[in-house]
């Protein structure tokens, strides 16, 4: 990695536009690439206005030149059809770090990645995309990486910016908590509510008993992770803006493919992988596929 790297972001959504503002505040002038051709990109962060100047490029054919960091934001579901850009950005020392949910960032992405190293990441930070197609930054970005070479060379890319960067020892223990935080958000898609819906006592205990059903498996996958969790994160549900919303509900509502498998379908998945019985998963899982994916 050399001491100023050839930086790019594809996939400039809520997560992308986030870290992208990010590297222009420190100076990297990432190059953007996605599937809608804009001039710029723009960050509201409190009091703060970041635009990232462009232009977002839509064809992987053209001005594609391989980078030394890449930064993938696009969606699970995406990531094929993100493929060409990853084919023309990577060589053997690129870097390409998954902002995306889900335990299997690796799993997913280096098939599509055939020259370079891939690095799982954890996003912290909520992003929301506004009508005017600026990006609405709610609380401090935050991302966690593993404690390695290219987890390290992330964190210098993002230092003195607006987005924290924290490498883990643990990164297994974390990951499986931030998945579970994206499991219990199914329930807004399902129900086609924001983070108010918590409110309810039934949701709320609904939510738990599933929690605790993840937690089951989390640490069946080598997750540290204490029995208190699950209604931590049941009050904090709680506690957020009742318009809080979610990146799967924004996708059910505008009718696009949801993240159920990496989400969900994951603890389903390997809680029969480890004989853990998963009553609650066996019965949300079919339905957000059927949400996303239909027939009907």
């Amino acid at each position: 990695m050399t001491t100023t790297p050839n930086v790019a972001v594809v996939g400039p959504g809520a997560i992308g536009t986030t870290v992208a503002a990010a590297l222009h505040q420190a100076g990297r002038a990432p190059r953007l690439y996605g599937r809608t051709a804009r001039a710029q990109l723009e960050l509201r962060a409190a009091a703060d206005r970041i635009v990232v100047p462009g232009p977002v490029r839509v064809d992987a054919a053209q001005g594609a030149a391989p980078a030394d960091l890449v930064f993938l934001a696009v969606k699970a579901t995406q990531v094929e059809a993100a493929a060409p850009w990853l084919a023309a950005l990577c060589r053997p020392d690129t870097v390409v770090c998954v902002l995306q949910n889900g335990v299997e960032q690796e799993t997913v992405v280096a098939p599509h990645v055939p020259h370079g190293r891939v690095l799982p990441s954890i996003v912290w930070f909520p992003a929301q995309t506004q009508p005017d197609g600026s990006v609405w930054l709610r609380d401090e970005a935050r991302l966690t990486v593993p404690d390695t070479e290219p987890g390290r060379a992330v964190s210098e890319a993002l230092s003195g910016s607006l987005c924290t960067v924290e490498p883990a020892a643990d990164f297994t223990s974390l990951a499986w908590r931030k998945l579970l935080q994206n499991a219990i958000a199914g329930l807004m898609a399902l129900t086609g509510r924001r983070a108010g819906v918590f409110a309810r006592d039934d949701i709320a205990g609904l939510g738990l008993a599933y929690l605790r059903e993840c937690l089951a498996v989390a640490r069946a996958e080598g997750a540290e992770l204490g029995d208190e969790l699950p209604q931590e994160m049941i009050d904090a549900f709680r506690s957020y803006p009742a318009d809080m919303g979610t990146s799967i509900l924004t996708d059910r509502e505008a009718g696009r493919p949801l993240e159920w498998d990496v989400r969900n379908g994951v603890v389903l998945r390997r809680g029969r992988q480890h004989g853990i019985p998963t009553p609650i998963s066996e019965l949300v899982v079919p339905l957000l596929a059927a949400t996303s994916d239909g027939p009907g």
